[in-house]
Formats: C-alpha cells, structure tokens, sequence
C-alpha cells in the first residue's frame, strides 16, 4: 500500500505484517513503535493527541481534516502540560489543515515537534481503517525522515523490540509521581477554566493516566480534589480522609496494573467509601470485583458511540478510547451490568449491588465528544452525599 499523493516519501508506518504505507512526513522527526488504532471523532485531535490512555499507540484519524483549529495551550489533557503523553505517532489522509479559529496559538505541525510526535499524511486511512477492523489493531513502526532515507534495519529492529500492549503496564509511566490538589472547573463560553471556590466534598482521583477534563468534572460538583499516583495503597488513599474515590483511566493492560490496583480498590471498598471508576479504572474495578478483562479486536476509539443505561432505559452518545473491556460474562453475583454498547454489545458499565461503588467504560466528561453522560458526575457527588447523610440532588 502507498500513499495517494504523487509527492516524495519522507515517511512510513510499517504493520507487523510487512504492510508498508508511504507518505509525507509531519511533526518530530525519528521513529517509534507501538500499536495502530483509529479513532472517528470529527473534532477534538489535540485533546485526543494528549489524552494519556493513548500511551503506546499510533493514531489514525479517520475524519481528513486535522489541523483546522490549530493548537494552544488550553486543550491539553495530560496533567502534566509539558509531559510527553505516551502517544507514540499520528496517521493522517491529508497535509495538515491551516488552522482558522481566534483561539489557534500554534501550527499543528509545530505543536507535533514540540511534543516529539511523529506523524505521517497522504495514508488512506478507510483502507488502514478497514484492516484493522479485518485483522485488529495491529503493531507498527512510524518513521519520519525529511530526506526519505529510512534505516531499515533500524525500523525492524523498533518494531521487533515492541511488546505489545497485552500484559504491559503503562499506568505508572503516565501517572504523577507525586500527590496534588486540583480545584479547577470546567471551561465556559467568554469566561475560560474556571476555580472552585468553595468546596463542600473532598475527593481522591487515583492517577492511572488521567485527563485533565475529568478532574475539572469533579470539581465542578463541588469537591476539592487530591490526586494520589497509580502505585498509592488503601492506607494511602484513607489517610486523606476522601467524601468519596475516583479512579481515572489510563493505557495499558489492566490486568498488569492490577497487579499494585487491585489491592487497593478492595481495600478502599471495604473501608466503606463511595466510588467512581472511568475507563481504565471501571477495568481495574471489574477486577477487585472478581471479574476479567480481555483485549479487544478493534477496541472503541471516537465521539459517537451510542451506550444504554441499563438503569434508566435511556441511550447516550459517548466518547469511547479502550482496547481492553471487562468480560460480562466474569462478573461474579452482587456485581450488575449497568451499562451496554450498542454497537457491539461489550460491557460498558458495572456497580456493587447494595454499595455506592460504580463505573462506566466510556468519558462522560468528553472532551472530545457529547455531553449526554455529564450526570454521572452528578450521580456520583449523590453517592458521596448519601453517604455524608446528605439528600441526593438528582434522580
């Protein structure tokens, strides 16, 4: 396979099986491997391109026009703004888009080299897109060389040395290495981020890789956060005294995180405290539950993804970024499935019968994507409530 423009090649992605793309080079300059995924969201690619769950992975983007709003410092989800975000490349069908939008600070071809991020255009990517869904996400190497001289033994050798996502534990390298508070609420139109003031809840996120909007969530339902890192115990965690837990998403495989997770899920469970589990943490709590994880052929990766709420009957459109999923059929008695994808029927949501414990597989925060999931957020803070002997303020 080549690419589509007529143009020199100074970038390639290589597939495991031989599959060789050509293309023209953007961004940082190099090579790196890791694992190929798609992703269909028609906006949000520098939240996408800085959302640490995407560690070790190669994004293709399936909507052509990447680069139309530009870059600034605002949209990005790594906690750590200057951190890399574990994103090891970027497959694009077209050049990059001029950006045009008043809040557009930097290039996206500038933004790529300063966060070392390879990418390639001119791929198409309905045809990468329908092998992937044919023979699953599959391992690459992408390399990016202005004079379109690639060291081939040096590409093998890259691709050779990548593991594989499956049993590789990725949690640690995305999460702080330190505790913090965060007190910052979400953006509104004219205004920006704004602070909570005055909180009434105090919450632990646990970071496996968090997104910076998911603790703006938070705090925007009235609770002061502190944020503990992936390897923090139940000692840990109880020790701040928390209303409630969260425990963020993250690359990897859960069941390698769960080696150090699980533990302390259980033990935060025990101890009583309502708890709130998204993407890679909805994972590690199907595991303290007795459950398993498995990998994923394609897995879910865009802004529309219809989910139903099996408790209320109602249907949402979601933003969806995993590779692994909670086996339904694993779930031990007193664990009940709250949550299903409608577009392929995986779990997509658990709770403890009888506890304020749950968790979703998708991003009610978004960012990118829809809204419709923001009242788990609120359901939630109402757990933390009831649990304080405080009425709930929703549902």
């Amino acid at each position: 396979m080549s690419g589509w423009q007529d143009t020199p090649t100074t970038a390639v992605l290589i597939l495991r099986d031989g599959t060789r793309l050509e293309g023209q080079g953007i961004g940082a300059t190099g090579l790196a491997a890791g694992e190929v995924c798609f992703n269909t969201a028609m906006t949000g690619y520098q939240e996408i391109l800085t959302d640490p769950s995407y560690a070790g992975q190669i994004i293709t983007f399936t909507f052509p026009h990447i680069g139309n709003v530009g870059t600034n410092d605002e949209d990005i989800e790594t906690v750590n703004m200057a951190a890399d975000s574990g994103i090891r490349g970027a497959v694009l069908r077209a050049d990059i888009t001029s950006p045009s939008n008043y809040r557009s600070a930097q290039h996206l071809d500038a933004w790529l080299k300063k966060r070392a991020i390879i990418g390639i255009s001119g791929i198409d990517t309905r045809a990468l897109t329908a092998l992937i869904r044919d023979k699953g996400m599959a391992d690459a190497v992408i390399a990016h060389a202005p004079d379109g001289r690639f060291d081939e033994a040096a590409l093998k050798a890259a691709l050779d040395a990548f593991p594989g996502l499956e049993g590789l534990d990725l949690a640690k390298d995305m999460a702080t290495t330190q505790s913090y508070g965060w007190d910052q609420t979400r953006w509104t139109w004219g205004t920006g981020y704004g602070t909570l003031a005055e909180p009434k809840y105090h919450v632990v996120a646990i970071d496996y890789g968090s997104k910076r909007n998911i603790l703006r969530s938070i705090a925007q339902e009235g609770a002061r956060v502190t944020v503990l890192p992936a390897t923090a115990t139940a000692e840990d965690v109880l020790a701040q005294n928390p209303d409630g837990v969260f425990l963020s998403n993250g690359p990897g495989d859960p069941a390698a995180t769960g080696e150090y997770a699980v533990p302390t899920i259980r033990g935060v469970i025990d101890a009583g405290k309502p708890v709130f589990g998204i993407c890679l943490g909805h994972q590690l709590l199907g595991l303290a539950l007795g459950g398993r994880t498995a990998k994923m052929h394609q897995g879910h990766h865009g802004a529309n993804h219809p989910v139903k709420d099996l408790t209320t009957g109602k249907v949402e459109i979601t933003s969806m970024n995993h590779g692994f999923a909670v086996d339904r059929d694993s779930l031990p008695a007193g664990v009940t499935e709250t949550h299903v994808s409608l577009f392929d029927g995986s779990n997509a949501g658990i709770a403890l019968e009888g506890k304020p414990v749950f968790s979703v597989q998708y991003h009610p925060e978004a960012s990118p994507g829809p809204h419709d999931a923001h009242y788990l957020f609120k359901r939630f803070m109402d757990n933390v409530r009831i649990h304080k002997g405080e009425a709930a303020t929703t549902e």
